[in-house]
């Protein structure tokens, strides 16, 4: 497809979640938007697939809850728009020991953004969830009701169903390898590995693990941006207490903060197991991955469910894995900014969601259209996104409190 009359006014490279939902946010305001995705839609090979996502408002920093409840208002527009559901809502609960700064600055950053928490100690606790979880008299539990599932490759395809209905195109297999200013015709050229060229007025890369490399190809910078691989588990629930965990019967969404951090879904996608997995992985590149769970994380996530489920859950190990990709950055928070030097504003980035950006997609995506359109974000500071913030700085915005995620070699 070379069409040099065809001008887009927006190409959106990179079909997961936040690309999908950008290339809906700017064909619904009237843009002619192109979505294209490097390998098949729907595919497992990134961070977009998979059975499950927490959302949560739970953050130590105090610039994310506001995004995740708008989010949340998106997540159910979206539904409403397309006529089916993929946020189910529950109640999210965080546990650890009571001097733990990450927990403490999340309560704070609730009070904060006024978001109302509810702080129990471990008799509360087993009082609160009828006894399911175990916690030793120095740790403590923090319930709020905004938590829930979203289904991730149902939630994809959604965004790309809406976007193809307000009159987008999608093409996968399109793996793009240079993006370029032509003066010539006044826009910007996207080239992929099979030779097919698209030009566009404003180009959106949102590709996940593979955004370090496509970056650096394209300018020459190097964006602090490490792909890990991570791997999700299921655990059996003992036979006669799988309705207690179920969403329905109101089970939360949990993480549970120290070394290693390690959250947990309810029972939702397979009947009788409940997902619980560490935040964390091992440093790979994006096309040589391992699939392959580290013994290591494996063993502690043996022994915290041992301790906080005792004989509720077989601890013995997990009956389903899979594998899934993060992209990391060093403060774990987001890059999305315009690429500047040469292209100036007409081509932007999205990147280092840092194993926690899912949850935010919709308005990641209403972000990246604002910007694209309007070269501004409305309702949100995006200074803590910015990517001079690691010039001179190599460590990015600034923290009192524990790395979350947990990386090993």
């Amino acid at each position: 497809m070379e069409n040099r009359s065809e001008i887009f006014d927006v190409i959106v490279v990179g079909a997961g979640i936040m690309g999908s939902s950008t290339a809906y946010q700017t064909a619904k305001r009237g843009k002619k938007t192109l979505l294209l995705e490097q390998f098949d839609f729907l595919h497992h090979r990134g961070s977009s697939h998979g059975e499950s996502r927490t959302i949560r408002v739970t953050y130590p920093e105090e610039y994310y809850p506001k995004m995740v409840l708008e989010s949340e208002k998106l997540w159910e527009e979206a539904e409403a728009e397309v006529g089916y559901k993929v946020y189910f809502k529950t109640s999210q609960f965080d546990l650890g020991p009571s001097d733990n700064k990450s927990l403490q600055a999340t309560i704070s950053s609730c009070q904060k953004n006024r978001i109302p928490v509810r702080v129990l100690d471990h008799n509360q606790v087993c009082e609160e969830l009828s006894g399911k979880f175990q916690l030793t008299e120095d740790w403590i539990g923090v319930v709020t009701e905004h938590g829930g599932v979203i289904k991730p490759t149902k939630a994809v395809s959604l965004f790309q169903t809406l976007a193809i209905k307000n009159g987008a195109s999608l093409r996968d297999n399109m793996e793009v390898v240079d993006i370029k200013k032509d003066d010539s015709e006044d826009a910007i050229l996207v080239c992929t590995r099979n030779d097919q060229r698209f030009w566009g007025k404003i180009c959106i890369v949102t590709v996940g693990a593979w955004m370090k490399r496509l970056v650096e190809k394209v300018t020459g910078l190097t964006l602090p941006i490490q792909p890990l691989e991570t791997a999700v588990h299921y655990w059996k629930i003992k036979e006669g207490h799988e309705a207690q965990f179920m969403i329905d019967s109101g089970f939360p969404t949990f993480a549970s903060y120290g070394e290693p951090y390690i959250y947990g879904t309810p029972s939702l996608e397979f009947p009788g197991l409940l997902k619980i997995a560490v935040h964390g992985g091992h440093p790979c590149e994006p096309d040589e991955r391992t699939w392959a769970a580290s013994p290591s994380a494996l063993t502690a996530l043996k022994e915290w469910i041992q301790s906080k489920f005792g004989d509720l859950i077989d601890s013995s190990g997990p009956v389903v894995r899979q594998s899934c990709m993060y992209s990391m950055t060093p403060d774990e928070d987001f890059v999305i900014d315009f690429l500047d030097g040469e292209f100036g504003k007409d081509v932007l980035v999205a990147g280092g969601f840092s194993g926690h950006g899912f949850k935010m997609g919709p308005v990641v995506g209403r972000i990246l259209a604002d910007l694209a359109i309007e070269k501004q974000a409305k309702y949100v500071e995006l200074k803590h996104f910015s990517i001079k913030r690691f010039e001179g700085n190599s460590k990015g915005n600034a923290k009192d409190f524990d790395d979350q995620v947990n990386s090993v070699g």
